[in-house]
């Protein structure tokens, strides 16, 4: 097998490392070719491929997501991770940890963590990694990975998601919350969500949005009953999918091009959370994007003239 092979063989799990890391499809996928141009020029060959590449695609992934650290500090309104509709890394002894882990709950969770934190949980509770493995990649001694690794993990559990188990339950429910949504079901959507459900929208100041925050199953029913109508009498689209691992939809214009992309967490047979990202910049890796501005004036005139 040559470079060229051994690296497209382990370019999912390069890429899976890294996003899980970066939470930013883009970055990941810069980081990963990186890898491959430092591969590619290097003129001795490791005794394990797997353990070169995920180093470095790990410490790459580590440098950007330091100086990633003081844009999101900058950034305006509410920071979501990039939605991604399918992870490339499959492993069916790790589904679980896969999955969970790709959640933008978890990868929310995995932004409290510094860079190390981040990089030791990632590697060992994500991808099994043994820690001489992990103390190799991040350049510090076992022992000071396994205190990384308690620390992380102390982080995480405060606030770790629980996630509806039943796949189709779960794709059940948000099928009857989009239902709801086209047809401005106030009511419909009311029993769909918990009394404390939570929406959050990242515009980035580039996108018209919802709301920054809105909390509480009546106000969230009443803001989305209001706008999606509207939305679909000036030709958008909702294209029901799985994001991050959990149920979602993908929006888009008369024309196909993407306008944003709506999760929903569920638990107990309730939708927890709602997330959009309508900021431009995160969805290019999905298509072509919409013009988030004028598709807002558009919807604006309906809902004047409805009244």
């Amino acid at each position: 097998m040559n470079k060229a092979e051994e690296f497209e063989e382990l370019r999912p799990l390069l890429f899976s490392i890294a996003y899980r890391i970066l939470g930013s499809v883009g970055e990941a996928e810069d980081a990963v070719q990186e890898t491959w141009l430092r591969y590619d020029a290097s003129a001795t060959r490791p005794d394990s491929v797997k353990a070169y590449l995920s180093t470095t695609v790990t410490r790459l992934a580590i440098d950007v997501l330091r100086s990633a650290r003081v844009r999101r500090e900058e950034y305006v309104g509410p920071w979501l991770p990039e939605p991604l509709l399918n992870d490339p890394y499959e492993d069916p002894e790790r589904a679980a940890e896969l999955s969970d882990s790709v959640s933008m709950a978890a990868l929310l969770l995995l932004e409290r963590l510094t860079p190390l934190e981040r990089s030791v949980f990632v590697l060992r509770e994500v991808f099994a990694f043994g820690f001489g493995e992990i103390a190799e990649t991040v350049g510090r001694s076992e022992a000071a990975c396994r205190q990384l690794l308690v620390r992380a993990r102390r982080h995480m559990n405060e606030g770790r998601p629980r996630f509806e188990a039943d796949r189709r339950e779960r794709q059940a429910l948000a099928t009857r919350f989009f239902d709801a949504l086209s047809g401005g079901d106030v009511d419909g959507l009311r029993a769909l969500l918990s009394a404390d459900v939570t929406t959050v929208g990242d515009g980035g100041g580039k996108a018209p949005q919802l709301a920054r925050a809105v909390v509480g199953a009546d106000r969230v029913a009443r803001l989305f009953a209001s706008v999606y109508p509207p939305m679909a009498e000036v030709g958008i689209t909702c294209e029901q999918q799985e994001i991050n691992g959990q149920a979602g939809a993908v929006f888009r214009d008369r024309d196909g091009r993407v306008l944003h992309a709506l999760v929903l967490d569920i638990l107990d047979g309730r939708i927890q959370a709602i997330r959009s990202v309508i900021n431009p910049d995160k969805l290019r890796h999905l298509g072509p994007v919409a013009d988030a501005w004028a598709l807002d004036r558009e919807v604006r005139q309906t809902l004047r003239r409805s009244r």
